[in-house]
C-alpha cells in the first residue's frame, strides 16, 4: 500500500516514540516536529496527509499553527492533542475546521481510530452501507410482497428513500441499481395497491390515510393557536427525499417535533391537490360549493388563483377565528420583498406561505437544457433543490420566524417523478394536457399503463361532461399523442413530472417544528 504521510507536531516529541513505532508497524510514514515554525516549513517541502498538532507549544502556540496551516492548505486534516478540557479552546479549535480533537494523554489505539475516520472514512462508510444494504434488500423484498396498507406503504417509501440517499454517495455503482430496480418494483405493486384501494377511502367507513383535502382539518388547524404565531410553508411539489436534504438546513435554527407522510389526491397536480389542502375540499365538492372559485382542465383561465378565498371559506367553516394572512411566491423578487417585511408578521396567529420554486425548478427542466444538465436524475435534483434551499428567502424568511418565535409547518401537496417511458393515448381537441393524467371523453389508451377512473364522481373529482374520465400513468410513464410522438417523446423524456400514481408524486412530507 501507499505509505499515508502523517506530520506529527509536539513540544515533547521523543515522549512520544512508542506511539511513532507503533504508527511506522502499521505502515503509516512520521515526520516529525518540535514547533509550529518547524511544522510550516516541513509543510512547504512535502504533501502530508494528516497533522496531529500538539495545542500547548512554546512559540507559536497549537490554535496559531492550526490557523498559518488552514492559510496554506485549507483541506488538510488536522487532529488537535491537548491536555486542557478547557471548553474555549475546544471551540476555538472546532471553529477552525479541526478533523478531530483528542485530550492527553493519548493511547496508540486512539490514534489509529481517528486515522481511520478521516483517512478511510468514506472506504470504511462505503463498505458499511453497502453490506447494511444487502441484509435489508432481502427485508424490503419480502415487505414489498405482503404490504397492504397505506401505512405499511408510507414506512417502506421512507426507508428506501432512505438507502437511496445513503447509497448515493458510495462508490458501488452496482448496490444503486439495485436499489433503483428495487425502487421500480416497488412502484408497481404501490400502482396495484392504489387501483385496488383508492376509492374505497372515499367511503364513509373506508380505512383512509390523510390526504391533501384533510390535511388541514386534521394535522394543521390543531396546531394552531393565539398563545403562539405559527408559519405554515407550502413548498410546491416538494418530494421526501427533497425535503431530507434541506431538513439538515432548518434544523439548525429549529428542532422537529412532529413527522409523518401524508396522501396527495389524484391527480397528483397543483390544481387539485393544493386547491384541495387549502379548501378542506375534494374537486367535485369545490366544483359544487364554489363554482365562481373551482375551473376544470378545459376552462379558461389559471387554475390555482383563489387559494386564499378557499381557505377562509375553510377557516370559517371549522370555527377558527384567527388573525392570518397568506402569501404565495412565484419569483425571486417576491421572496425577497416578503424577507424584508416580514418582521410584520409578528402579531399574525397564521401566516401561510406557498412558495413555488421548487414547481419552477421541475417545470423549467422540461424547457431549459441548462436545467436538464442540472437535474438529470434523482441525485442531482435532491442536490439542486438544497443548493436553492440554502440561498433562497425562503431560508432566510424560516430564520426570522424563529428568532420571532413562530411555530414552523412544512409541507406540500405533491412530489415528482422523472419519467422514463412513454404510453400513446388519443382523445379529442378538449382532452387535458398534463403528461401524467389526462380527462376527456373517448380516451384510447394501453390499459395496462394507466389506472383509469370512469366514474370520476367515485374518487371525488368532476366531470366536465357526461362521459368524460380520468387516467392517470402508472410509475415512471408519460403520456403521449401519436403524431409528432418521437419528438415529442424525447422532449419530455427524463423530465420531472407529475399528476400520475407512483410513491414520489403520492407520499409526501409533514413536519411540525419548534424554535430552538
Amino acid at each position: 500500500m501507499n505509505h499515508i504521510k502523517i506530520l506529527w507536531v509536539d513540544d515533547e516529541i521523543e515522549l512520544l516514540k512508542p506511539h511513532i513505532l507503533f504508527l511506522e508497524g502499521k505502515n503509516y510514514k512520521v515526520t516529525k516536529a518540535k514547533s509550529g515554525s518547524e511544522a510550516l516549513e516541513e509543510i512547504e517541502k512535502e504533501n502530508f496527509d494528516i497533522v496531529f498538532l500538539d495545542e500547548n507549544m512554546p512559540g507559536l502556540t497549537g490554535i496559531e499553527t492550526l490557523h498559518e496551516i488552514k492559510e496554506r492548505q485549507s483541506n488538510l486534516p488536522v487532529v488537535m492533542i491537548t491536555k486542557s478540557e478547557e471548553e474555549y479552546i475546544m471551540e476555538e479549535a472546532i471553529g477552525s475546521k479541526i478533523a478531530d480533537y483528542l485530550i492527553k494523554p493519548v493511547n496508540p489505539n486512539q490514534i489509529l481510530l481517528s486515522l481511520k475516520k478521516n483517512l478511510d472514512h468514506s472506504r470504511l462508510v462505503s463498505e458499511k452501507t453497502t453490506s447494511n444494504y444487502q441484509q435489508e434488500f432481502r427485508k424490503i423484498a419480502m415487505d414489498l410482497s405482503m404490504v397492504n396498507s397505506h401505512e405499511e406503504w408510507a414506512e417502506l417509501y421512507q426507508k428506501l428513500m432512505y438507502w437511496e440517499m445513503r447509497l448515493e454517495d458510495i462508490e458501488d455503482s452496482g448496490m444503486f441499481e439495485i436499489l433503483e430496480s428495487q425502487k421500480a418494483e416497488a412502484n408497481n405493486q404501490f400502482c396495484k395497491f392504489i387501483d385496488k384501494n383508492y376509492p374505497k377511502w372515499f367511503l364513509k367507513d373506508g380505512d383512509a390515510p390523510i390526504m391533501s383535502h384533510t390535511l388541514f382539518r386534521e394535522k394543521i388547524a390543531p396546531e394552531i393557536s393565539k398563545q403562539q404565531p405559527t408559519l405554515l410553508v407550502v413548498v410546491d411539489n416538494l418530494r421526501f427525499d427533497q425535503w431530507k436534504t434541506f431538513e439538515p438546513i432548518i434544523t439548525n435554527v429549529y428542532k422537529k417535533t412532529k413527522e409523518a407522510a401524508f396522501f396527495s389526491i389524484l391527480p397528483t397536480a397543483t390544481q387539485y391537490a393544493r386547491n384541495a389542502i387549502f379548501s378542506g375540499l375534494m374537486p367535485n365538492d369545490m366544483e359544487k360549493l364554489h363554482p365562481d372559485l373551482w375551473l376544470n382542465d378545459t376552462d379558461e383561465g389559471g387554475k390555482n388563483l383563489h387559494e386564499h378565498e378557499f381557505l377562509e371559506a375553510q377557516l370559517k367553516r371549522l370555527g377558527m377565528n384567527i388573525n392570518w394572512d397568506y402569501f404565495k411566491i412565484t419569483s425571486l423578487k417576491k421572496g425577497k420583498q416578503l424577507s424584508e417585511n416580514f418582521r410584520t408578521q409578528k402579531d399574525k396567529d397564521l401566516t401561510v406561505l406557498v412558495y413555488n420554486f421548487v414547481d419552477m425548478i421541475s417545470h423549467a427542466k422540461t424547457e431549459m437544457e441548462v436545467i436538464k444538465e442540472l437535474a438529470s436524475n434523482d441525485k442531482s435534483y435532491r442536490s439542486l433543490t438544497q443548493s436553492w434551499f440554502k440561498n433562497s428567502p425562503l431560508l432566510e424568511i424560516i430564520q426570522q420566524a424563529a428568532q420571532m418565535g413562530f411555530k414552523l409547518i412544512i409541507t406540500t401537496d405533491h412530489g415528482t417523478i422523472n419519467v422514463k417511458t412513454p404510453s400513446k393515448v388519443i382523445g379529442d381537441k378538449n382532452t387535458s394536457l398534463n403528461l401524467r393524467y389526462k380527462t376527456g371523453k373517448s380516451l384510447t389508451y394501453e390499459e395496462k399503463d394507466v389506472l383509469a377512473a370512469k366514474d370520476p364522481k367515485t374518487i371525488g373529482l368532476p366531470s366536465i361532461n357526461m362521459s368524460s374520465s380520468f387516467i392517470f400513468a402508472k410509475g415512471d410513464m408519460f403520456f403521449a399523442y401519436p403524431n409528432n410522438y418521437n419528438y415529442y417523446v424525447s422532449y419530455f423524456r427524463n423530465s420531472y413530472q407529475h399528476g400520475g400514481v407512483s410513491l414520489e408524486e403520492m407520499i409526501i412530507p409533514f413536519a411540525v417544528l419548534q424554535p430552538r
